[in-house]
């Protein structure tokens, strides 16, 4: 892939990464981390809830429609890797103690290619883990 195209996509990844954040943040989650990574995996962003509920956010994007869903790229291999991640974030010892759950959430971003404002869909519980 060319160098601007890929700048471009990592632009538009914080973008979507920004807006998804003050969207949890508006519903009243506080963010923890943003791009918490570890070789095994990446959390795109970490927040609580006011009852100690850890989420974790993955947020997708897309620009425009022909290029499908952003919610299409979060297939069963995508979610256990971030369950797996999930599950190493939790097992440090570092990581907040007052967490009485966890849940998976997602946030699609679309961004569009006349003046209109990006489309975002929050999804709160979008996938479980699988025993």
């Amino acid at each position: 892939m060319p160098a601007p195209f890929l700048a471009r996509r990592a632009d538009l990844a914080r973008r979507a990464e920004s807006l998804a954040a003050a969207e949890l943040e508006r519903v009243g989650l506080r963010i923890l981390e943003r791009n918490w990574r570890r070789p095994e995996g990446e959390l795109d962003l970490i927040a609580v809830s006011g009852d100690g509920t850890c989420v974790f956010c993955e947020v997708r994007s897309r620009t425009g429609d022909e290029s499908g869903d952003p919610l299409e790229a979060i297939g069963p291999r995508k979610q256990q890797q971030v369950i797996r991640t999930a599950r190493l974030y939790l097992a440090e010892a570092e990581r907040p103690s007052h967490v009485t759950g966890y849940r998976f959430d997602v946030v699609a971003v679309t961004f569009h290619h006349d003046d209109r404002p990006p489309t975002l869909v929050h999804i709160p519980a979008a996938f479980e883990t699988t025993p």
